[in-house]
């Protein structure tokens, strides 16, 4: 919401009180009807990514990927060149992009069931290359658009509609902790996992996207920024309750910080 720079409210002596703006969207957030479940964080992923673009005045610049899954709706709503790719394909055609294209900056927006488990070979392969371009990959623990299944970042135990009694490490094996498997490769420029379940989180996020959309500029790689996020709707709860579920089951798991950073 945009608080006016001047608004009629009841005063006394038929004096106006005068209020300053203290926040207005960014011009690349398209004004559109919401259509993630109440108290998903993709909108504010969105709202931080496109914060980050008018600070930096790269909106003709910027080419987005999104694959199928939540995150294919970023389209709508990034005032942005975007390209939709396959499933999990996400990072193969912003190579194509990023080659063709040298002078722009180019990001992937990708889910964990996208990136995680059909995606893992585009993935891995992409950033030993050292492709240099973003990858931004949402960690909700699930296959968020299709109903809730265990994805590779499902935590131990956790229920889903493919676990119904909660995962068993015996048979599925842990979940991926994909920013640390991804540092390892040779061609990872700047890797961290951050988290937008409080607003210092919040900060912390914005401060890492921008980072990873500066160090594009070096052309030395490729950066990861992982965001431990939410989905009210197949965690069966609350925007609230998600939040101590973050802090208390989350982040144990997937801690946020920088992983690796470039070499003074």
């Amino acid at each position: 919401m945009i608080l006016e720079e001047t608004y009629n409210t009841k005063t006394t002596d038929s004096a106006e009180e005068v209020y300053d703006t203290v926040y207005e969207p960014p011009c690349t957030l398209l004004d559109t009807p919401m259509h993630y479940c109440p108290g998903c964080y993709h909108s504010l992923v969105h709202k931080l990514m496109m914060e980050v673009v008018d600070e930096m005045q790269i909106q003709e610049q910027v080419v987005g990927v999104a694959p199928v899954g939540c995150a294919v709706f970023a389209y709508e709503y990034m005032d942005i060149d975007m390209q939709e790719a396959a499933h999990g394909r996400a990072c193969a055609v912003a190579t194509a992009v990023k080659r063709l294209m040298p002078e722009k900056y180019v990001f992937t927006y990708q889910g964990d069931g996208d990136l995680a488990a059909i995606g893992i070979a585009e993935t891995i392969h992409a950033i030993n290359r050292g492709e240099n371009f973003l990858i931004v990959f949402v960690n909700n623990a699930v296959y968020g658009m299709t109903s809730g299944q265990m994805a590779p970042t499902t935590l131990p135990g956790m229920l889903s509609t493919t676990t119904p009694t909660g995962r068993d490490t015996s048979f599925y094996g842990q979940p991926i902790k994909v920013a640390e498997l991804m540092a390892q490769l040779p061609g990872a420029y700047y890797v961290t996992r951050q988290a937008v379940n409080s607003a210092n989180a919040v900060r912390k996020t914005k401060k890492a996207l921008l980072k990873a959309f500066q160090y594009q500029q070096e052309n030395k790689g490729t950066c990861l920024v992982e965001i431990v996020s939410n989905c009210p709707s197949n965690w069966k709860m609350t925007p609230v309750e998600c939040i101590s579920f973050i802090n208390e089951q989350m982040l144990p798991v997937f801690p946020v910080g920088d992983i690796k950073v470039p070499k003074l």
